[in-house]
């Protein structure tokens, strides 16, 4: 009951509604993404109560997954990574007249594939995390390494630039007191070094500055869009039995992978849109890349899907399902909270305050890409000079803000320019932000493991079958993409 008057204070919807147009803007214009909004604006969320902080956040990641799909749809530009998927049938649909349509289904499956996400997340988080409450140091290692090696099995093309990007995160994460022996390391006598490189700042640079920097010196054009008014944008009852598969499968798939460390959006609907398609026959699979309602209603579903997996995983072991969830842990390390089992015995209200924030953020997500269909093409006429301006004011703001630190600033400014040198070099950024998350949780269990073994050294990994189990998974997941990669080059 409590949280159900928590949920439903002004200030929470308020910060909610605020939080679905921010993510609407920052979805729907192309370079802007997910991660870099909730990675700017998490600062500015450190003086509000935490129920308003996360309302904002979490409106922000579910209808910005969502808007990256309006401009796959309207001018084949996906809005998000996640997005590529929705222009292999949007545009094709707008070529067509029925841009309309399109928009409806993205905004109603989308928010309803969340939904499901949601009620699986409720189900499944409390029985998780009562078995992770079983942990301790050698199982907490292996399973920060678990967490180390499906990102950078997933997240780069390039296996040498994965693992090249998480060693430079774990390197970072030592600059600093030890966490066992409180000696400084790597400081070089400088005093603000002492505390290491604050999480928010190194992000913010990462996502939100080296984003700028990469398309202010990069060839980017304001995307022409067409002022005219969408259509018909509610599925009829034939349309709708039309995707009711597609929005089963995609629901069911997507949370799956969304569960998985480091499988975001882009993997999941990418996957849900090919299953959709070799279980489809005759003409409705000719039309999957040719103007699909259930190509459409796939990658719609799956984006948002992904949502309630990456929170389940997040919430219940502290690894985060995708780069927003690990900006999230960060906030939710900002307002005192710890993500792991620990949360659902510490913080139960909390938990079912994030539950319940999720469940109001997806159905705005379908109230808002309803009403404003007509008025999404709009939104990518704002000038990109006038974004590069406010996100660079966002970033000094939120920089300085944590700790009214110059310090932090210039850290951001450094993150910046090695976000924008890392793309240009096509290097991923997910090993070297989950590297600064896990990083410090593997070394300290790993030492206190050791400490527990007495004497008996590394057997205190091998004699835990959690332990053994989450360290064979890790080691295969390494080596499962290099036999691919030798395989592939073989056949060349």
């Amino acid at each position: 009951m409590d949280t159900i008057i928590q949920l439903f204070q002004p200030s929470v919807i308020l910060f909610m509604i605020l939080g679905s147009v921010l993510g609407l803007f920052i979805g729907a214009l192309p370079g802007l993404t997910a991660t870099m909004g909730v990675a700017v604006l998490t600062p500015l969320t450190f003086w509000l109560e935490p129920a308003d902080g996360l309302a904002m956040l979490i409106a922000i990641y579910c209808t910005a997954i969502f808007a990256g799909d309006i401009p796959a749809i309207l001018v084949n530009t996906p809005g998000t990574p996640a997005s590529v998927v929705t222009t292999f049938d949007g545009y094709k649909l707008t070529q067509k007249g029925k841009e309309g349509i399109a928009l409806g289904i993205n905004a109603i499956y989308s928010g309803l594939g969340g939904l499901v996400s949601v009620l699986f997340l409720i189900v499944a988080s409390v029985p998780i995390s009562k078995f992770a409450l079983s942990f301790g140091p050698a199982e907490y290692f292996s399973l920060a390494v678990f967490g180390l090696s499906i990102m950078i099995s997933v997240a780069s093309k390039s296996i040498i630039k994965g693992l090249i990007s998480g060693f430079i995160g774990l390197f970072i994460i030592t600059i600093g007191l030890d966490p066992i022996m409180n000696i400084p390391r790597f400081t070089y006598g400088y005093p603000p070094l002492l505390e290491g490189f604050s999480f928010i700042p190194v992000m913010i640079g990462l996502f939100g500055l080296g984003e700028v920097f990469s398309q202010m010196l990069g060839k980017n054009e304001n995307i022409k869009v067409e002022k005219r008014k969408v259509g018909r944008i509610i599925p009829t009852k034939a349309e709708r039995k039309e995707v009711r598969r597609p929005f089963l499968v995609s629901s069911v798939l997507a949370t799956f992978i969304g569960a998985i460390p480091g499988a975001g959006g882009d993997i999941a609907s990418m996957i849900s849109w090919n299953q959709n398609k070799n279980m489809s026959k005759g003409e409705k699979k000719e039309e999957y890349g040719n103007g699909s309602l259930g190509g459409v209603t796939s990658a719609a579903v799956s984006n948002n899907a992904v949502i309630g997996g990456a929170f389940t995983t997040m919430m219940t072991l502290g690894l985060p399902g995708d780069a927003v969830t690990a900006i999230l842990i960060g906030s939710l390390m900002m307002y005192g909270l710890d993500p792991g089992p620990a949360l659902f015995t510490d913080n139960i209200e909390m938990v079912h305050l994030i539950f319940g924030l999720l469940i109001i953020a997806n159905i705005l997500v379908i109230v808002i890409g309803l009403l404003g269909s007509n008025l999404f093409s709009r939104i990518m006429l704002i000038k990109q000079e006038i974004i590069w301006v406010a996100i660079i004011i966002f970033c000094v703001i939120g920089s300085y803000a944590i700790n009214n630190s110059y310090f932090d600033v210039w850290v951001m400014v450094i993150a910046g320019i090695a976000g924008f040198l890392f793309k240009k070099l096509d290097i991923p950024l997910g090993p070297l932000i989950l590297a600064l998350i896990l990083g410090p949780m593997a070394e300290s269990n790993f030492r206190r493991a050791l400490v527990i073994s007495q004497g008996d050294g590394m057997m205190i990994f091998l004699t835990s079958p959690i332990a053994l189990i989450l360290l064979i998974i890790a080691a295969v997941s390494i080596v499962i993409p290099v036999i691919r990669k030798l395989k592939a080059k073989e056949t060349l």
